[in-house]
């Protein structure tokens, strides 16, 4: 399929061609020529749209799609589907399917799932057998079948020696051990962040100390080890200092925060609505701002969606025992443009390609087309019938958000909603 995208603005702080308003000719695949007015030799379709903007194609580091098992949730065709309409050319699956992605059959049931559609699937391998924190899975065998990380799913592994002999052991084949931090017997039974609301609300809390002696004690752990570990979904305010001087004392690690703890706090919770119970929970404006400048300092490497479907089952419950989880990769950039300049967005939406080993095309002559397409301007409400997703526990739903994303060029497939 030969197309021509007409009078785009390039953001790719990586293309010669960043800041500039140019139309691109795609062939086979591949860019062939990015010019202005370029004449139409290839009898190739044409794409215009108004104000429209292209950049690198988005990877979300982190996808939860329920399939197998969980098809009620999502599956992972309609899962893809929206992903590329959402923008998001390449993403990373968590393991938290049934069964667990712990060995090699799994990843290849998923990655072969996963073959012919626009947007690429990633499989994260579970770090242990079942995600149960007592035995290492087969992470050798699952990298030879395609998985780019290994981690348990919002699970904390108590087992310190366990994750120290998993950050040694991946070091043999360049692997990348993926931590969660929520201390499990400092969280017990709570349900919400500890502090003001929780204790006006009479919901259990949890404290921000879960979270910073988990990723203080796992931080001990890589410099002992070395190797590399991302920390996914920080909250608070002190991981990300900890994180900070953890890259300043030169150690491998990376991390992620999701895009609901950049833009939405804990006083949503006074309506005890369940559509805002994630993990980790929703922290303070205090965190929220720290962690907005983390991003802006480069400290979080990438942002996340951390797209995870619940059925209505699950999440219509009382708020102490409805599942955790918002849905979160139709809202993210119109949510992300609320809070963050257009090219820290892109940047952030871009980054955990190098770290979680996948190419990164940039939008330059002879590069593969790898493409999202966005106008970064129209103001909206996401309302229900934004959701593409099968399981609707948006906790956007109702917020104003800035930006369309009109959708993906990749693996020779344009996808436009």
């Amino acid at each position: 399929m030969n197309i021509i995208i007409r009078e785009a603005k390039i953001i790719d702080s990586k293309s010669p061609f960043h800041n500039k308003t140019v139309d691109i000719l795609i062939v086979d695949g591949f860019i062939k020529k990015i010019g202005r007015s370029l004449p139409n030799l290839e009898k190739a379709d044409e794409v215009k749209l108004d104000n429209l903007h292209v950049s690198q194609g988005w990877f979300d580091s982190s996808v939860s799609l329920g399939e197998p098992g969980f098809e009620d949730r999502e599956t992972i065709s309609n899962g893809l589907a929206v992903a590329a309409k959402s923008g998001f050319t390449a993403i990373a699956l968590q393991p938290n399917s049934f069964p667990i992605i712990d060995n090699q059959s799994q990843v290849n049931f998923v990655v072969n799932k996963a073959h012919g559609f626009a947007t690429q699937l990633f499989p994260i391998g579970a770090l242990t057998k079942q995600s149960e924190g007592k035995d290492m899975a087969e992470l050798y065998d699952m990298k030879k079948a395609g998985a780019i990380a290994f981690g348990d799913y919002n699970k904390s592994l108590d087992n310190a020696n366990l994750l120290k002999i998993a950050l040694q052991y991946v070091q043999d084949f360049d692997g990348l051990v993926i931590a969660f931090a929520q201390d499990e017997n400092i969280k017990g039974n709570g349900a919400a962040n500890e502090g003001v609301i929780s204790t006006r609300l009479g919901l259990k809390g949890i404290p921000n100390l879960a979270e910073e002696l988990q990723i203080a004690r796992n931080l001990f752990l890589l410099e002992y080890t070395g190797g590399k570990l991302h920390i996914p979904t920080l909250s608070t305010k002190k991981s990300v200092q900890l994180i900070k001087e953890a890259k300043a004392n030169g150690l491998n690690v990376t991390c992620s925060v999701a895009v609901h703890h950049l833009v939405l706090t804990d006083e949503k919770l006074e309506g005890f609505d369940t559509r805002y119970k994630v993990s980790p929970p929703l922290r303070t404006e205090t965190d929220r701002k720290a962690l907005l400048k983390g991003i802006k300092d480069g400290t979080i490497d990438m942002i996340t969606s951390d797209h995870n479907p619940i059925d209505i089952e699950h999440k219509k419950m009382e708020f102490d025992t409805a599942k955790n989880g918002t849905i979160g990769l139709e809202s993210a950039f119109g949510a992300l443009m609320t809070v963050l300049p257009l090219e820290t967005v892109i940047e952030k939406l871009t980054a955990g390609k190098s770290t979680f080993g996948i190419d990164v095309q940039t939008i330059n002559e002879g590069s593969k087309a790898n493409i999202t397409l966005f106008n970064p301007e129209p103001k909206s409400i996401f309302t229900k019938s934004s959701i593409l997703s099968k399981s609707k526990n948006s906790a956007f739903l109702g917020t104003e958000i800035k930006g369309k994303v009109h959708g993906i060029l990749n693996q020779g497939k344009l996808i436009l909603v």
